[in-house]
């Protein structure tokens, strides 16, 4: 199909896809353009754009030295490798499903080279987040420069955030998340070949790095399961990923902290949301949490920073209660159920994997690493453990090399 030149595409992708009123059922070709924006990876003189956004964790390190290190890196890495330097953003809405499986409005973000072919299509599961601003559909995230590689990115918003972020985001939920994110593939799939960008090739490849790496890996499982012939996988690109909940939030009781005080507690609202659990979350958290964690966590204002800061404290004995930390007391032996059905340790990959963990990682302990080697044993994964210092550096590292083997 010919290439359309911008001005035609900003054009078409505004009337790319047609409404179906009254629907009750999931239709997978319905993705809706909202924004049509562009932006480059690199600017003049050879640096980042300074409106990409690096990855959660950023304030555990100076933001200057961080982005300083992440920007000069990843330029120098991605300088001459480009098949075309400017992206065309498309933010859009989709129909995919909600936690009980019914029909539920989406968000997301498409990334698509300006110029050139597009070899793929790259299924991006985001990072944590904490604040709607840094939701893909509102920013530029930094997974979305190897677009500029040649292929056609996507980026979910997740159920919580984007046209969703009333609702609470159902955190580290296994299927409903990875539902989201499948649901955007076959919505754009159709897409992309009406505005003359579809892929040369049927496979995809999945990439994730943290909340994100464990969102592709139940990804990948999914795709296994249920769309293997919609969506053949090509490899995995899967980092720092929280596979084993029991075993990281055993940890973070064990050492009574974690590296992001915020996520323990979006951890289990997010399992009482996706499982419909209906826990008291005053069995949980401790009387100032308990006040304040509808307005820090559920109105997405505030970033994970600045949530840990309104938090006041990384010593989980002052953010959870005795029984929020027992894992015999019933209310908290449920949680832990829902952790096991919601870790991505129970299936057999059968595509390439590639799989990053730094051993240092502040924020996912490494024992999730270790816990997923030895359930993937005679698998065709790729282990690279290495001393990449905290989860935040280590997400550069991540996204170095991804775009260094594409």
């Amino acid at each position: 199909m010919k290439k359309l030149p911008f001005c035609v595409l900003l054009a078409a992708v505004t009337l790319a896809a047609c409404s179906n009123p009254g629907i009750e059922y999931v239709d997978f070709d319905t993705f809706h353009v909202t924004k049509v924006t562009r932006g480059d990876v690199l600017m003049q003189d050879g640096s980042m754009n300074p409106e990409i956004v690096m990855p959660e964790g950023a304030h555990d390190l100076p933001q200057t030295k961080l982005a300083s290190i992440g920007s000069q890196n990843l330029a120098k890495n991605l300088a001459g490798s480009f098949t075309s330097n400017s992206l065309i953003h498309i933010s859009g809405t989709y129909t995919g499903h909600d936690v009980d499986g019914s029909p539920l409005t989406l968000s997301g973000k498409l990334l698509v080279p300006e110029n050139g072919k597009i070899k793929n299509l790259l299924i991006v599961s985001h990072y944590t987040i904490g604040a709607n601003l840094d939701c893909p559909t509102e920013c530029f995230p930094l997974e979305g420069i190897v677009a500029a590689k040649g292929y056609a990115v996507i980026l979910p918003d997740y159920i919580g955030f984007g046209v969703t972020r009333d609702r609470i985001h159902p955190y580290l939920h296994a299927r409903s998340t990875a539902r989201s994110v499948i649901d955007m593939a076959l919505a754009v799939k159709p897409y992309l070949k009406h505005i003359g960008k579809e892929p040369e090739s049927d496979e995809v490849i999945l990439v994730g790095y943290s909340q994100g790496g464990s969102i592709t890996m139940s990804v990948m499982q999914m795709i296994q399961d249920e769309y293997s012939e919609e969506l053949p996988i090509k490899k995995v690109y899967a980092g720092g990923g929280c596979y084993d909940l029991n075993a990281t939030y055993d940890d973070a009781v064990s050492s009574g902290k974690t590296g992001i005080p915020c996520a323990i507690p979006m951890l289990i609202l997010g399992m009482n949301e996706g499982e419909g659990l209906n826990l008291d979350m005053a069995d949980f958290f401790q009387p100032r949490l308990l006040e304040n964690y509808d307005e820090w966590i559920n109105s997405k204002k505030y970033t994970l920073g600045q949530i840990d800061d309104l938090m006041g404290t990384e010593d989980l004995t002052e953010l959870l209660t005795d029984a929020g930390r027992d894992k015999t007391n019933p209310n908290t032996a449920e949680l832990y159920k829902a952790f096991f059905f919601n870790s991505t340790l129970h299936f057999v990959p059968a595509s390439p994997v590639y799989l990053f963990h730094t051993r240092n990682d502040n924020c996912v302990p490494f024992i999730n690493a270790l816990h997923a080697q030895q359930a993937y044993t005679g698998c065709d994964v790729e282990y690279d453990f290495g001393d990449y210092g905290s989860h935040s550096n280590g997400a550069v590292t991540f996204i170095l090399k991804v775009t260094g083997m594409l």
